[in-house]
């Protein structure tokens, strides 16, 4: 061998080395931690240079090399699932070049023109399930293909998986199926909606949120406790029969097949007798996919006739029977160069990434949402760093997280401001929140969503302020902050579109009759942070004035049962700020009451000296309505279950509260039950 050729074999050597490690890291970060740090794109591209790299050197290729697996070792947290057949990944083509060539190579084996299967690609976590004789007896995930993770009791919580197959016994009469055992594969994933909904819940409770459904249905399906993954509400879609059935002669018919046993199968499956179908398919589910309520990645061609599945074989990793086509990647890296806040309709302080234009998915990329401090501190994001970036349809794009292997040292940590940068008001950041919060309740940013608010049923109830009317009233610049509704006239109205004389005279009329509401409603519409109508009305019931409120301090806000300190001090904070006064000062001015409404406290009300929680939602009462009907029989609501509350009232989706009042043995009460109550 020439030296020169001696180098080319060490380089190559070198790159082929550096390549198995860093998919080996890749494999290890996604199967294992839950923790992509590179892109499905960059994964995608290094495995392929690897694949070359051994293609024209064979001398290269080594028993543990990424090539010679399917994805990564089991994690050692659960018991070992063995798969009676290799569970192999799919080739992936990324051009219509690479899929006519797939298309070429399976009619020259075949010898004839070959028919497919095109099946959406779904971006989730493959699994095997086992039935016998009709029944789930264990499911594990792919794991490197011949050995994955026993994960039976966490699949059991996944609604879209049988339990209990259904017409087994006909269709082994019918069919032929294997009387003992039946294997089946499918993807386990989460909707975009449960999804949303999931993120949501976590943002609440100031947990880090997910950076996609693939990720959370993969950490789902690999909780260690069951009841964590039930909450995911985890779905499911079957793909293949893994064992051989008598009469079953194409992938179409173990489709039709599996749906007749209960599984979920994809209805957008679609037969395909020439690769131009197929082609066509693949274009039109690349332009759809965001009508779709779960992720796609691409398609999955089928060669259709099984007796050729098995005669086409397997290569290297890979079945020469199926291909991965791939949509253009969502994800990419680029650069953080600093983080800006904004300020949300309802006083929020968001985070937002700007970065260096990226293109993703066809689009150039220039912000992203860092959601809040807490999932910037927990991903150990900073300015100045490389990081991954995905963008889903018309969802604003969000930062994954860093990419630890490119930090130079000179990146900077972010910390959130301490005033708003609307208005400079304080910032209300309650230890252990993942949320910050500007105090202003008139904050330019804020108008609108305060407006609604204030004039919602439950509040002043100002009809024909409704969204629409606040929106246009912010937008003309006629009012700046809620104290302003009471100085608006029939000239400024005028100048609201499509708004006649009529409306203007009942808006008004309307406007002033709000100003006799009350304290309670009043307190509720100002939009303090943890004043609902319950604790509004506690407060002035305990206080009768706003002034008092005003000039009370957290200890003596304190003393009113149900008032905790997060509450005295969100209301303390709320008084505090010069403009917030301001405008109480002109909510007074122009007659709006702020004192405690007078009333009978019936003590001898059906309801007299009893103390009632609310939770879940009501046929026709909304929660004012229902407090309201509490509070007139002499009753009190609080916000938690404890000894001392003698009723539940209990609507749909009521949560824990329930529970724990079964738990106290306190009476439960449903609507009509409190209506008797209350009359």
């Amino acid at each position: 061998m020439s030296p020169a050729a001696k180098k080319r074999a060490e380089s190559a050597a070198a790159r082929a080395e550096n390549l198995r490690n860093r998919i080996d890291e890749a494999n290890y970060r996604y199967y294992v931690l839950d923790d992509p740090s590179i892109t499905d794109a960059e994964f995608d591209a290094l495995l392929r240079e690897l694949v070359e790299l051994e293609k024209e050197r064979p001398q290269l290729r080594t028993p543990d090399s990424p090539t010679q697996r399917v994805g990564a070792v089991p994690s050692e947290r659960f018991t070992p699932y063995q798969h009676a057949r290799p569970m192999l990944s799919l080739a992936n083509a990324v051009s219509e070049d690479e899929v006519r060539a797939f298309d070429e190579r399976a009619r020259k084996l075949a010898g004839s023109a070959v028919a497919y299967v095109c099946e959406l690609k779904i971006d989730g976590l493959a699994i095997a399930l086992d039935y016998r004789n009709g029944s789930l007896e264990r499911g594990g995930t792919r794991g490197d293909g011949r050995v994955g993770e026993d994960v039976t009791a966490n699949l059991r919580t996944i609604n879209t998986i049988p339990l209990r197959l259904l017409s087994f016994e006909k269709l082994r009469t019918t069919m032929g199926a294997p009387n003992d055992l039946l294997e089946v594969r499918g993807e386990v994933y989460l909707r975009k909606s449960d999804f949303e909904r999931l993120n949501a819940g976590r943002e609440r409770e100031g947990l880090p949120v997910f950076a996609n459904p693939r990720n959370a249905a993969s950490g789902g399906v690999r909780q260690l406790d069951p009841a964590l993954t039930a909450q995911r509400r985890l779905s499911f879609f079957a793909y293949q029969l893994v064992d051989d059935v008598a009469g079953l002669r194409t992938q179409w018919e173990s489709l039709r097949y599996l749906a007749e046993l209960g599984f979920p199968v994809n209805p957008n499956v679609a037969r395909a007798a020439t690769v131009d179908e197929v082609l066509a398919y693949c274009r039109q589910w690349e332009e759809r996919r965001d009508e779709l309520d779960y992720e796609i990645d691409g398609v999955v061609i089928k060669v259709d006739d099984l007796a050729l599945q098995e005669r086409l074989g397997v290569v290297a990793r890979d079945p020469r029977w199926a291909i991965a086509f791939k949509f253009k990647p969502r994800e990419a890296r680029t650069k953080l160069i600093g983080i800006v806040v904004t300020v949300g309709r309802t006083g929020t302080l968001n985070p937002n990434a700007v970065l260096e234009p990226v293109k993703i998915g066809g689009v150039t990329v220039k912000s992203a949402t860092l959601h809040n401090i807490d999932y910037i501190r927990s991903n150990d994001i900073r300015i100045g760093d490389t990081v991954l970036v995905t963008r889903a349809g018309d969802v604003i794009p969000r930062v994954v997280g860093p990419v630890l292997t490119e930090r130079t040292g000179r990146e900077r940590v972010f910390t959130m401001p301490d005033v708003c940068p609307v208005c400079g008001s304080d910032v209300d950041h309650p230890p252990g929140e993942a949320i910050s919060r500007c105090t202003n309740a008139a904050c330019p940013a804020q108008v609108y969503e305060r407006l609604r608010h204030f004039a919602s049923r439950g509040a002043m109830d100002i009809e024909g302020l409704g969204d629409v009317m606040a929106q246009q009233l912010t937008e003309l610049g006629l009012v700046g902050d809620i104290a302003g509704i009471y100085a608006l006239d029939a000239e400024q109205l005028a100048e609201v579109p499509r708004t006649g004389s009529k409306s203007i005279e009942n808006l008004l009329r309307n406007i002033e009759q709000s100003k006799r509401r009350g304290l309670a409603r009043l307190l509720y519409g100002l939009g303090i942070r943890f004043v609902g109508s319950q604790t509004a009305q506690i407060l002035a019931d305990d206080f009768g004035t706003i002034e008092a409120i005003a000039d009370a301090s957290s200890d003596e806000l304190q003393r009113s049962e149900g008032i905790g300190p997060e509450v005295a001090g969100s209301v303390t904070l709320f008084f505090k700020q010069p403009s917030n006064l301001e405008m109480i000062e002109r909510l007074r001015a122009a007659g709006v009451d702020t004192t405690a409404p007078k009333r009978a406290r019936a003590a001898a009300g059906k309801l007299a000296g009893k103390t009632l929680v609310l939770t879940g939602t009501l046929p026709s009462l909304s929660r004012e309505e229902a407090t309201a009907l509490i509070l007139a029989a002499g009753g009190k609501v609080t916000g938690s279950v404890s000894k001392k509350t003698d009723y539940v009232v209990v609507g749909d989706e009521p949560g824990n509260k329930r529970a724990k009042a079964e738990q106290l043995g306190i009476a439960l009460l449903d609507e009509a039950a409190l209506r008797d109550l209350t009359r």
